[in-house]
C-alpha cells in the first residue's frame, strides 16, 4: 500500500482532524502526519490550491488528494474493506452512513456550544437552549444503535460510525453533560479506545500558545 500523508490542525482543537485520523489508522493506512495552522496565509493558500474548503484532514495516498472527512471515510473503507470501517450487513451500511451524516452536516448549534476542546473540563456548563435538542438528538441515536446492535460499539464492532462520533463523547466530558448509564458506558469505551487514548495523549501535550481554531469544530 502506497505511503500516505494526512494534513491535519491542532489535536487539541479540530475535532474533524481526530474523525479523519482515527479512520485512516482504522484502516491500517500507512501515514505520514503533517500538522498545520490554517491561520497562516502561505499554509492557507497552499491548503485552497489541494482543498477548496480549507478544511482539514486532507488525505494525500498517491495521486489521490480526499479533503472531506466523508470522503474519506468512504475512500480508506473502500482501500481497507477487512476493517470493518463499515458494517457487513447492507442495512446497517445504509443506516451507519445515515447518522454519520447526519453528524457531518448537522448538528451547528451542539458545534458551537460545545466546542471541542480536550484539555477543558468544566464541573458544571449551562448549555443554552438551541443547542439542546441537538444533545438530545445524539442520545436518541446512540440509544437506537445499540439497542439494534447489542453494543459494544454502536454497530456491535468499531466502525465508521464510533469515528465520527467520538468528538461528541469528548465535547460531553468536557461540559459535564449528563448521560444515561449505558450512554456513558458507551463514551467510556471511546475514552478506552487505544487510539483515542493515543491522540488525547498528543493534544495535551501540545502547545498552550496554539490559538482555538474558529474553522471548525
Amino acid at each position: 500500500m502506497a505511503k500516505a500523508k494526512l494534513t491535519i490542525s491542532s489535536k487539541n482543537y479540530s475535532a474533524w482532524s481526530l474523525r479523519g485520523w482515527l479512520l485512516c489508522r482504522m484502516a491500517g493506512l500507512d501515514f505520514k502526519e503533517e500538522i498545520v495552522d490554517p491561520d497562516d496565509p502561505v499554509i492557507r493558500q497552499e491548503l485552497l490550491l489541494l482543498s477548496p474548503s480549507v478544511l482539514v484532514p486532507k488525505l494525500t495516498h498517491g495521486d489521490v488528494v480526499v479533503w472531506d472527512t466523508m470522503a474519506i471515510a468512504e475512500y480508506v473503507a473502500e482501500l481497507a474493506p477487512k476493517a470493518g470501517i463499515l458494517p457487513s450487513k447492507r442495512a446497517d451500511r445504509a443506516y451507519c452512513r445515515a447518522i454519520c451524516g447526519e453528524i457531518h452536516s448537522g448538528f451547528a448549534n451542539l458545534r458551537s456550544a460545545l466546542p471541542f476542546n480536550l484539555k477543558a473540563r468544566h464541573e458544571t456548563f449551562k448549555i443554552f437552549s438551541g443547542a439542546r435538542p441537538d444533545v438530545e438528538r445524539v442520545r436518541a441515536i446512540w440509544k437506537d444503535c445499540l439497542a439494534r446492535s447489542g453494543g459494544p460499539f454502536l454497530f456491535g464492532k468499531l466502525s465508521m460510525a464510533d469515528a465520527m462520533y467520538a468528538p461528541v463523547c469528548t465535547r460531553f466530558r468536557t461540559y459535564a453533560v449528563e448521560l444515561e448509564p449505558e450512554l456513558e458506558a458507551y463514551c467510556q469505551r471511546i475514552f478506552d479506545w487505544p487510539l483515542m487514548q493515543e491522540w488525547t495523549e498528543a493534544a495535551l501535550a501540545e502547545p498552550e500558545e496554539i490559538v482555538e481554531l474558529e474553522v471548525e469544530f
